[in-house]
C-alpha cells in the first residue's frame, strides 16, 4: 500500500480577477489512497476568511481533465492558462480565489497519484464500511 502523495507548490493568488494583479502562494496538494478519488488542495492562512488555512477536496479526474481542457461546474473550476501555466478557481459561499500554477508540476503530482492507484482501480481501495458510516454519520 503507498503512502500518502504530497506536493507543494509555488503559485500566484489573483486578488482580482480582472486585472493581473496577483501574489505568490504557496499551495499544498496531497493524495491518499484510501481516499482514492479526491485530491486535497490547501493554501495559508492568507487565503482564508476565518484565518486558518483554506482547505478543498475535489476530485483526482477533475484536475487530470482541467491541465488539458476547461472543466467544472461547481465549486472548483480548473482551465488552462497558456501552455504552461494552470488556473483552479475555488469559489465559497464568502468569496472565491483564482489561483495560477505550473501544469508540469500538477502532471507530476498526477503521475504519483496514478502510481499510487492506477485509474479504474479505485474501488479496490475504498473501505466502503467507512464510507457508508460516513454517510450514516451525515444524515
Amino acid at each position: 500500500m503507498f503512502a500518502t502523495v504530497a506536493r507543494s507548490l509555488c503559485g500566484r493568488l489573483f486578488l482580482d480577477r480582472y486585472t493581473a494583479t496577483s501574489v505568490p502562494i504557496l499551495a499544498r496538494l496531497f493524495y491518499r489512497p484510501d481516499d482514492p478519488m479526491a485530491v486535497t488542495m490547501t493554501f495559508p492562512a492568507a487565503v482564508s476568511p476565518d484565518g486558518g488555512n483554506a482547505e478543498w477536496v475535489f476530485s483526482r479526474e477533475l484536475l487530470d481533465r482541467g491541465l488539458s481542457a476547461p472543466c467544472g461546474d461547481g465549486d472548483v473550476r480548473i482551465r488552462p492558462n497558456g501552455p504552461d501555466r494552470t488556473l483552479i478557481e475555488f469559489i465559497a459561499r464568502d468569496g472565491s480565489a483564482l489561483v495560477e500554477l505550473s501544469s508540469e508540476s500538477l502532471r507530476q503530482f498526477l503521475r504519483w497519484a496514478y502510481a499510487a492507484v492506477p485509474p479504474g482501480e479505485e474501488s479496490a481501495h475504498l473501505d466502503l464500511d467507512t464510507v457508508v458510516a460516513d454517510l450514516l454519520d451525515d444524515a
